[in-house]
């Protein structure tokens, strides 16, 4: 049976690139404030892609013969309706020109049918993809309601950090669409402190005040603290001796290659890096001779708090630059699950932020091999300490980010601005 609107719910289109079934860290967060937002009694409808996060493609279950050349699916929610559109995904993950073709491809796709379903109170887009943004505002200007773009990595400033992006032309234009995306947005949502202060940097006086800080959240009910002796070490064959676990993208923006380094000095613990990406194969290369590196593909959802238990010190490198720029989400997942946390990662940024109030972690400057083997001597060092560390992390993520308050701040600011 369909809900019933009250007369103080809110109508809000979502347009996203990832939702549930798919994988990717920014769909699980969009995923739960849709969630959120409807157990408040709000109706949402969402444009996003079909699930094709793990491995760039369309996955197997979603190509199948009834749905075979399909370029849109919808389904009705009891909440509202999730329209699904190809996400027009290139094998290659490293030629960012055909990854940039298929993001304008989704986001045409998408604004199209983001236009049908009448009025909103809000459209709320995300970034990335950077496109969104103005996909956001033509779904504002036909179904009227205000737009809050959501930044959850700066474009594209990360890209240029890491060398992704180097032609100047390419560079230039996608700047100016930041900022056009910027000023076309009723208010952007950033996740830190230090994001707020990039995009500010690139906004007239006059929209600052339209900067807010909504930070990311993670599913405590889900995600728990438990016996570090899981059924995935035995999978992987690994046995009781301690983990250094890296969970995430395997791309370039991490300084992965730092890591595989770093396994040498520590012959009886195991590294495990678990995830895909386009520097996978370049990082499994690097580590061949290495017996204490272990390489899994990514984990289905319901396993992650099983993943997350299989670390005994978590790892988040971001390559120099990059703290401002990007907040990973995985670091509140990592304190939900009670375990310790090394990150090498720009000092001063949201990241080392967490740890110190939290008291789960240590950070160390980005690209230094040096200081980011010392912390880790002295964390194996004191691993029982460190594990007591790990569950105060817990207690933090209960009282600082949880999935209700992070809806009930969009709801404040939707209402603000309506």
């Amino acid at each position: 049976m369909k809900r019933q609107r009250n007369v103080e719910s809110l109508r809000i289109a979502v347009l996203c690139p990832h939702f549930a079934p798919d994988t990717a860290p920014t769909g699980v967060v969009f995923t739960r404030i849709v969630h959120e937002l409807a157990a408040l009694g709000h109706e949402l409808h969402v444009i996003t892609t079909l699930p094709w996060y793990r491995e760039h493609a369309i996955e197997p279950e979603w190509r199948s013969t009834g749905w075979k050349g399909k370029l849109v699916r919808r389904e009705t929610t009891s909440w509202g309706s999730i329209t699904r559109v190809h996400p027009f995904p290139g094998a290659d993950k490293r030629n960012l020109l055909r990854r940039a073709a298929g993001f304008v491809g989704f986001s045409a796709l998408a604004g199209l049918t983001s236009l049908r379903g009448g009025r909103v109170d809000a459209v709320i887009a995300m970034s990335p993809p950077l496109t969104l943004g103005l996909t956001g505002w033509g779904t504002h200007l036909i179904r009227r309601g205000p737009l809050v773009f959501n930044i959850q990595d700066v474009f594209p400033d990360a890209a240029v950090a890491t060398g992704a992006i180097t032609n100047r032309t390419v560079i230039a234009v996608a700047r100016r669409l930041e900022r056009i995306s910027y000023h076309r947005a009723a208010a952007v949502t950033v996740l830190s402190d230090d994001l707020r202060d990039n995009v500010v940097a690139k906004v007239k006086p006059s929209h600052r005040s339209r900067v807010h800080v909504i930070p990311n959240f993670v599913d405590t009910e889900v995600i728990a603290p438990s016996d570090r002796m899981t059924k995935l070490r035995g999978e992987l064959g690994i046995g009781d001796e301690p983990v250094v676990l890296y969970a995430g993208n395997i791309g370039f923006s991490q300084s992965l290659e730092m890591v595989i380094d770093a396994a040498g000095e520590f012959p009886g613990v195991t590294f495990l890096i678990n995830g895909d990406g386009a520097a996978r194969g370049a990082l499994q290369d690097r580590a061949a001779a290495m017996r204490n590196v272990v390489f899994s593909g990514y984990q289905p959802q319901e396993r992650l708090p099983e993943l997350l238990a299989t670390g005994d010190i978590h790892l988040v490198p971001l390559k120099a630059g990059l703290g401002r720029v990007s907040v990973p989400s995985k670091t509140y997942s990592i304190l939900a699950a009670g375990r310790p946390v090394l990150a090498a990662i720009d000092p001063g940024t949201e990241v080392p932020r967490i740890l110190q109030s939290s008291g789960a972690g240590v950070a160390v400057d980005p690209d230094q091999p040096e200081q980011f083997v010392a912390a880790l001597h002295s964390m194996l060092g004191d691993l029982a300490g460190w594990t007591l560390k790990g569950a105060a992390g817990r207690e933090w993520v209960l009282r600082a980010a949880s999935p209700r308050a992070v809806a009930l701040e969009y709801e404040r600011l939707i209402r603000a601005l309506a």
